[in-house]
C-alpha cells in the first residue's frame, strides 16, 4: 500500500492500515485539515468548497467521506458528481466558493485515488499553503461543528454545459469553420468522465463522435496514463473508420493527446506545441511549460519574435511562472494546456476546441500538420523507489558526474547537452524517479536514458 503527502494533496491506494494506504481514516483526517485550514483563511466565517470526482470505482466512497466530514465542520458542499478537474476549478470562481477538492488520481491505476485542492481561485494550493495543511492534519488540529451550524450539501449537475457553452464562447474557437470540416473523430475516454465530457463537447463543435471505453464505470479499460504504449486499440480505431483523428484523455480530462489519421502518434507532447503555434499567431505573447517538456515549445515561440520560460514540473508553478511572464498559454509535456484566457488550470476540453479550430483553418491532416513543426523525440523513463534508496545522493551523483554541463537543480537535476537535455526527478504524485531525455533522434533519446539508468543503477549498488 502506498500513501503520499504533499503540498498538492494526498494521494494513495485504496485499502491497508491507516497512514499506510488510502483508507477512510486518512481521507476524513486530510479533508479535515484542509476543511479547517479554509476556515480559517476566512476568518470562521461561513464557507463553501465545490467538489467532484472522476468515475473510478472508489470514488463515490471517498466522495461520501470528504462531503461528510466537510459539513461537520460546518462547510457547505457543492458537489459536481462525476465531472473533470477542470470543471471543478471553473465551479470554485462561478460559484464564489471558498475552496475546492477534486477527488481524482488522475493517470494513476484504478488503485489509486487522491484529494486534489484548489483555493478560491479554482487554482492549485501553493506550496506553502499546503505546507500549512499538512501541519493542521499532522497535529488533527481541527473541531467539529454542533449540530445548529453543521455544513448544508448541494448537487449541481449544471457544469457539463456550463463549461461546454464557456468554451464555445471564447473568441479563439471558431465553431463555424470546425463544423464546416465536418471531422470524424475516435474519444477514448477511459471509462471515465471523459467519455462523457469530450463526446458532449464534440457534437456541441459539430464532430461526428465514436465512441471507445466512454462508460464512466471506472474500470479502465487499459493504464489510464495517455502514452504511446497504451494507445494501441484507438490508434486501430481511428484508421478502421478512416477517422480524421483520435483523441484521449485521462480520467480527470487534464491531460490531452491526439492520434493522427494514420494511426500514429501525435505526440502529448505536440498537444501544446500546436496549440501555442494557433494561439501565437492570433495573440502574441509569451509561453511557459516545465522544465520536462519539449524544446519544440521554444522554438515555435521563438519563430513569432516572443520569449519562452522553462518552470519547475508541477500544474502550481507552471501557473505562478505564467503570471510573472505573462504568458499567452503554457502547460506542460503530458498534454496539460492550460489557457489563461479560460482560466488557470490544464484543461482538455478547451484544448480540444483550439486544436480543431487549428487544424481546421491550417486545412492540413493531422500527420503533415505534425511534420511542420520542429521534429524531437523524447524517451520517458522511471525507476521504482524502495525504501533504502537515497534519491538526494543519487541526483547529488548524477550532477557531480555531468558538472562540466550546464546543470539546472530547481527541479531535481536537469542536464543540457550540446543538443540534448536529461531531466531526472522524484515524482510527486509516484514512488518514481522519473527520467526524461530529449533528442532530435528517438535512438539518440533512448540510448542517453539507458545511459543515465546504468548511471543510477551503479550508484544505488555502491
Amino acid at each position: 500500500m502506498t500513501l503520499i503527502k504533499s503540498i498538492s494533496g494526498i494521494r494513495g491506494t485504496i485499502g491497508g492500515k491507516p497512514g499506510d494506504g488510502l483508507t477512510p481514516v486518512d481521507i476524513v483526517k486530510f479533508a479535515s485539515a484542509f476543511g479547517t485550514w479554509v476556515l480559517r483563511r476566512n476568518d470562521h466565517a461561513k464557507s463553501t468548497i465545490v467538489i467532484g470526482r472522476d468515475a473510478r470505482i472508489s470514488g463515490q466512497l471517498v466522495s461520501n467521506l470528504v462531503s461528510s466530514t466537510l459539513q461537520g465542520l460546518g462547510i457547505d458542499v457543492i458537489d459536481l458528481g462525476l465531472t473533470t478537474t477542470p470543471t471543478v476549478e471553473i465551479a470554485v470562481t462561478h460559484e464564489n466558493a471558498q475552496a475546492g477538492i477534486i477527488l481524482t488520481a488522475s493517470h494513476n491505476p484504478i488503485q489509486w485515488n487522491a484529494l486534489k485542492l484548489l483555493n478560491e481561485k479554482g487554482e492549485f494550493i501553493t506550496g506553502a499553503d499546503g505546507a500549512e495543511v499538512l501541519e493542521i492534519a499532522d497535529k488533527e488540529d481541527f473541531e467539529f461543528a454542533e449540530v445548529r451550524k453543521l455544513g448544508k450539501y448541494l448537487q449541481n449537475e449544471t457544469y457539463l454545459q456550463r463549461h461546454i457553452d464557456m468554451i464555445l464562447s471564447m473568441d479563439l474557437v471558431d465553431v463555424d469553420i470546425i463544423k464546416k470540416k465536418q471531422f470524424k473523430i475516435v474519444v477514448d475516454g477511459v471509462n471515465s468522465t471523459g467519455g462523457i465530457y469530450v463526446p458532449a463537447l464534440l457534437k456541441a463543435l459539430g464532430v461526428e463522435v465514436i465512441e471507445l471505453h466512454c462508460i464512466p464505470t471506472g474500470h479502465f479499460a487499459h493504464n489510464p496514463e495517455p502514452l504511446p504504449e497504451h494507445l494501441t486499440e484507438i490508434s486501430g480505431m481511428v484508421s478502421k473508420h478512416d477517422a480524421h483523428l483520435g483523441v484521449v484523455v485521462d480520467p480527470d480530462v487534464d491531460r490531452l493527446a491526439f492520434v493522427s489519421e494514420d494511426g500514429e502518434m501525435f505526440g502529448e507532447e505536440y498537444t501544446l506545441v500546436a496549440i501555442a503555434d494557433y494561439v501565437l499567431s492570433k495573440t502574441p505573447g509569451n509561453t511557459v511549460s516545465n522544465m520536462s517538456s519539449t524544446r519544440a515549445l521554444r522554438d515555435v515561440t521563438e519563430k513569432y519574435g516572443q520569449t519562452y520560460t522553462a518552470s519547475a514540473v508541477g500544474e502550481v508553478h507552471v501557473v505562478t511562472k505564467m503570471k510573472e511572464t505573462n504568458a499567452v498559454i503554457g502547460g506542460e509535456g503530458n498534454g496539460g494546456i492550460i489557457y489563461p484566457a479560460s482560466h488557470y488550470g490544464r484543461d482538455a476540453l478547451v484544448g480540444i476546441a483550439l486544436f480543431l479550430t487549428h487544424l481546421a483553418k491550417e486545412n492540413k491532416t493531422m500527420s503533415i500538420l505534425k511534420a511542420s513543426y520542429p521534429s524531437y523525440h523524447i524517451s520517458k523513463n522511471k525507476i521504482e523507489l524502495t525504501p533504502e534508496i537515497d534519491v538526494d545522493k543519487i541526483l547529488s551523483s548524477i550532477e557531480k558526474k555531468y558538472s562540466k554541463y550546464p546543470i539546472n537543480t530547481i527541479d531535481g537535476v536537469k542536464i543540457d547537452f550540446d543538443e540534448e537535455w536529461v531531466h531526472l526527478r522524484k515524482s510527486n504524485t509516484e514512488p518514481i524517479i522519473r527520467i526524461y531525455t530529449e533528442s532530435a533522434s528517438a535512438n539518440t533519446a533512448s540510448n542517453l536514458a539507458n545511459k543515465i539508468i546504468s548511471d543510477i543503477k551503479e550508484i544505488i549498488k555502491s
